[in-house]
């Protein structure tokens, strides 16, 4: 086995997609980008059926299927942060032009990609050896919508 790879239906547009993607994940970028090489099912020729792309470092697939798909919460992108600034980034990039907000730094983009935006001191927190860290910690991301990673700390310390 050479390369596994998580493939993302889209319905037209995953060309656009991706780029949005690459543009905000550092050590991301396009590598292949494929072309129905006549009319297809799903378009035209000449339409991008395949994108090959590296998000965060790991490789990625982003297929036009021709009729859009509903993603379920099963699986989702999660993106370590290393502070509430790349948080914040993050999370304005992926809930633009009608991504939506869910909770507990969950949220889905325009295409309906279910994301994490977590903050790098969350597992740090959760895991804390002191149960009543973790559970103040726990309860305080429960209440959240976009993870605050100076309340996490408060609550880590109150």
């Amino acid at each position: 086995m050479k390369t596994v790879r998580t493939c993302l239906w889209f319905g037209t547009d995953a060309e656009a997609a991706v780029r949005r993607y690459v543009g905000l994940v550092p050590d991301s970028r396009i590598d292949h980008i494929q072309r129905a090489p006549s009319a297809w099912p799903g378009g035209a020729a000449g339409d991008v059926i395949l994108v090959a792309f590296t998000l965060g470092g790991q490789s990625f697939q982003a297929l036009n299927g021709g009729t859009p798909v509903e993603y379920g919460m099963a699986a989702s992108i999660s993106v370590s942060c290393a502070d509430q600034a790349e948080v914040d980034r993050l999370w304005a990039g992926l809930t633009a032009d009608g991504g939506t907000a869910i909770m507990c730094g969950w949220l889905r983009d325009r295409w309906g990609i279910p994301w994490q935006v977590v903050p790098e001191v969350l597992p740090r927190l959760l895991a804390d050896p002191d149960r009543a860290v973790s559970a103040r910690v726990f309860s305080a991301m429960q209440g959240m919508i976009k993870l605050d990673v100076a309340a996490l700390e408060r609550a880590a310390h109150a």
